[in-house]
C-alpha cells in the first residue's frame, strides 16, 4: 500500500509538470481538465482489476491514450518531455501487474500515444529518441521484471523451507517429549518395584516387630513405622508425578514460549517478579496454569491481528500467585466466551482460583488468581 502512494505522488509530480508545457488557452483548460480527471478515475481503477488481466491492460491503454491527447497537440510549437514519464510510469505498471502477452500490447499503445504527435506534424520529442528510450525502458523494466519474479520464486523457497524446518523442529520436540516421557515411566516403575515394595515389607516388619515389643521399643517402632508410611506416601507422589502425562510447572511454560519464539510465530514479553519463580504450586495448579496460558497464546495467534503477547507472573504477598496473558493491539470487537475461554474458567476455578477477561479498546487480557499454600491449609484443618 505505501509503494501505491509513493508512485500516484510521483505521477502526480510528473502530469502537473507535463501540464505547465501546454497552452493555458481557457478554450484548450476545460478538456484538459476532463483528461486529467479521468486519467486519474482510470489510475485508481487500475488496483480493482490486478485479479482481470484483460480489463487491466484496457484500462492503462486508455490512460494513455488520455495522457496523449491532454498534452498533445501543443500549439506552443514546444516539446513536452515530462509526458514520457507519465508512459514511462504506466509502462512499469503494466510490466508490474500483467502477463507479458497483455503487457507487450500496452506497451504498443503507450509507443504509439509516443509517437502519434510527431508523425502528425505536431512539436514532440523525435521519433528516433521515442524508439531509444522505449528500446532502453523495454530492456529495463525486462530485467526488473525477471529480477522480480526470481526474487518472488525465491521467497516462496524459503517460506517452503522454513516451514519443513518448523514441521520437523516440531517432531523432533515431540520425538524428545516421548522419550522424556517413557524414561520418566520407567522410572516410576523401577521405584515402584522396588523401593515402594521394600517400604512395605519395612512397614510390615516394624508392626510385627511393635506388636513384640514393650514400653520405650514400643513407642520407638510405632515413631519410625509412621516415618516408613510417610516415605511410602512420598514415593508413590513422586511415581504418581512421573507418570503424569500433563505438562506443568513455570519451567515448561517458559520453554512453550521459547518454542513459539523460535518458530517465528509470535513475539512475547515474559516478566516475572515478586517472587514467581519460587511460588509453591501443587502440581494441578502448574497443570492450569500451563494450559490457560498454551490456550490464550493459541489465541492470539489463531483470532488476533497482532503478533505480539505479554505474559507475566507475580506473587504478591506469597499468599498468591497472579498470572496474565495480554495482546497489545487488539481489535476492538466484541468477543463472546466460547468453548477455549470457559475451559480456562473452569480450570483456574477447580483449583480453588478466580479467572477474568478484560478488554479495553487496544487490548485483550486473560488473567487469573490461584491461591498458594491451599493444600498445606486443608492438612492442617484434617488434623
Amino acid at each position: 500500500m505505501r509503494t501505491y502512494w509513493v508512485w500516484l505522488v510521483l505521477l502526480s509530480v510528473a502530469w502537473i509538470c507535463a501540464l505547465q508545457h501546454v497552452s493555458s488557452e481557457a478554450a484548450m483548460l476545460a478538456p484538459r481538465l476532463m483528461g486529467s480527471a479521468l486519467f486519474f478515475a482510470a489510475y485508481f481503477i487500475s488496483p480493482v482489476l490486478r485479479a482481470k488481466p484483460i480489463l487491466l491492460a484496457i484500462n492503462l491503454s486508455l490512460a494513455s491514450i488520455v495522457a496523449s491527447s491532454v498534452f498533445w497537440p501543443n500549439p506552443l510549437g514546444t516539446a513536452n518531455p515530462y509526458t514520457i514519464l507519465v508512459l514511462s510510469m504506466l509502462a512499469g505498471k503494466a510490466v508490474f501487474r500483467l502477463p507479458p502477452v497483455h503487457a507487450s500490447l500496452v506497451g504498443i499503445v503507450l509507443l504509439l500515444s509516443a509517437a502519434a504527435p510527431a508523425a502528425a506534424g505536431y512539436p514532440s520529442l523525435p521519433l528516433v529518441f521515442i524508439g531509444l528510450y522505449a528500446l532502453m525502458l523495454t530492456a529495463a523494466l525486462t530485467a526488473f521484471r525477471m529480477i522480480w519474479q526470481q526474487g518472488e520464486a525465491a521467497e516462496a523457497r524459503n517460506e517452503a523451507l522454513l516451514s519443513e524446518y518448523r514441521r520437523m523442529k516440531r517432531h523432533l520436540a515431540s520425538g524428545e517429549e516421548l522419550a522424556r516421557q517413557e524414561e520418566r515411566a520407567q522410572i516410576g516403575r523401577e521405584i515402584h518395584d522396588s523401593v515402594g515394595h521394600k517400604l512395605t515389607a519395612l512397614m510390615m516388619q516394624l508392626e510385627v516387630f511393635r506388636m513384640q515389643a514393650e514400653g520405650e521399643a514400643e513407642v520407638q517402632a510405632r515413631n519410625l513405622k509412621e516415618l516408613a508410611r510417610e516415605s511410602l506416601e512420598e514415593t508413590r507422589s513422586a511415581v504418581k508425578a512421573l507418570k503424569s502425562n500433563e505438562p506443568g510447572g513455570l519451567p515448561a511454560i517458559m520453554r512453550l514460549i521459547r518454542k513459539l519464539e523460535a518458530e517465528s510465530l509470535i513475539k512475547i514479553h515474559f516478566t516475572v517478579k515478586h517472587g514467581a519463580m519460587s511460588a509453591p504450586l501443587t502440581n494441578e495448579q502448574s497443570i492450569a496454569v500451563y494450559r490457560v496460558v498454551q490456550e490464550a497464546l493459541t489465541n492470539i495467534m489463531k483470532h488476533s491481528n497482532s503478533r505480539e503477547a505479554e505474559v507475566a507472573f507475580e506473587a504478591p504477598g506469597g499468599s498468591v500467585f497472579r498470572f496474565e496473558v495480554s495482546n497489545p493491539g487488539a481489535s476492538a470487537d466484541h468477543f463472546q466466551e466460547g468453548f477455549g475461554l470457559q475451559s480456562m474458567r473452569e480450570r483456574i476455578e477447580r483449583n480453588h482460583g478466580r479467572f477474568e477477561v478484560i478488554q479495553h479498546h487496544d487490548r485483550f487480557i486473560v488473567s487469573g488468581v490461584l491461591p498458594l499454600n491451599l493444600h498445606m491449609n486443608q492438612g492442617e484443618t484434617t488434623r
